[in-house]
């Protein structure tokens, strides 16, 4: 796709009328002239269309995007020209754009651009356009890559009476034992000593076998777990009932409470794993959702 930009028209609208000047006035300076700049016109096309050819782009989305907050979006341009280097690139996805001013020959460039989506929910993009006005700006010529990208975004997260919407797991009083590193009671291992480390936990015995300082690691001790009934949410608005339990399932975990999530008829466990997280975000993020594009 070619479109003519606005310096464009005026370098075609003087090419036209030096070349009827030259018809009409036989002047051979003019027909020189005008040749120039219809000679230009050609080379704009030609390198303007080798410009964009042996170009593609990857998209990296992060693990975790909320709805109405900014998420970093990495986009790569990957130039497989041999010899030439590719300017001025402007990549468009959806609405979001960015400019590459170069990259090299067999090489790439990446950026990185903030975007916020609207709503929860799962995205797919499947076609990515790739612009640019090199050379000389007369043109600006596309070019679609058939690309597909479907990503999820996460309800967005609201702050309410987390107590009222938990409920303790029935199946087991007992506290968990997490294998995360911490400062509780059970050591898990032996490793040389940071300076961040409290002294108390300086392991004596085993700095003498090795005449260095080695540090305790202890097991952090877990909360009794929790169970989020999502149907027993007294919320009568379905996004604000979302917002809430995504809310408490985040606020449990930062504090390193065991969660789990009933939600449409399915049971998720409670775990403290940052798998678990996603899966139950993502179960959330899809509730009574459809694809988006």
């Amino acid at each position: 796709m070619i479109r003519i930009t606005k310096a464009g028209w005026i370098y075609i609208l003087l090419t036209i009328f030096l070349g009827f000047s030259a018809v009409n006035t036989g002047n051979n300076l003019v027909y020189l002239v005008a040749s120039a700049l219809l000679s230009f016109m050609g080379i704009s096309g030609f390198f303007s269309k080798g410009n964009l050819s042996k170009i593609d782009i990857e998209v990296e989305f992060p693990e975790e995007m909320f709805a109405n907050t900014e998420a970093p979006i990495r986009i790569k341009l990957i130039n497989n020209k041999r010899l030439m280097p590719a300017f001025l690139i402007r990549i468009k996805i959806s609405d979001l754009a960015v400019l590459f001013p170069f990259a090299n020959s067999k090489g790439f460039d990446s950026k990185h651009i903030t975007k916020a989506f609207p709503a929860r929910g799962e995205y797919r993009i499947e076609n990515v356009h790739i612009c640019s006005v090199f050379p000389f700006s007369f043109f600006r010529r596309c070019r679609r890559i058939k690309k597909d990208l479907s990503f999820i975004i996460f309800p967005h997260p609201k702050r309410c009476d987390a107590i009222s919407v938990i409920h303790k797991h029935k199946s087991s009083g007992k506290e968990f034992q997490s294998t995360r590193t911490g400062y509780e009671p059970e050591v898990i291992s032996v490793r040389d000593y940071k300076k961040t480390d409290p002294l108390k936990y300086i392991s004596w015995k085993a700095s003498a076998k090795t005449g260095e300082l080695k540090t305790k690691e202890m097991s952090s001790s877990v909360q009794q777990p929790l169970i989020i009934d999502f149907e027993e949410v007294e919320i009568e608005n379905l996004e604000e009932k979302i917002s809430c339990v995504t809310y408490t399932i985040l606020k449990m975990l930062k504090n390193n409470i065991p969660v789990g999530l009933r939600l449409n008829g399915k049971l998720l466990n409670p775990d403290i794993s940052k798998q678990h997280k996603l899966k139950m975000l993502k179960e959330l993020a899809l509730y009574g959702k459809e694809n988006k594009n």
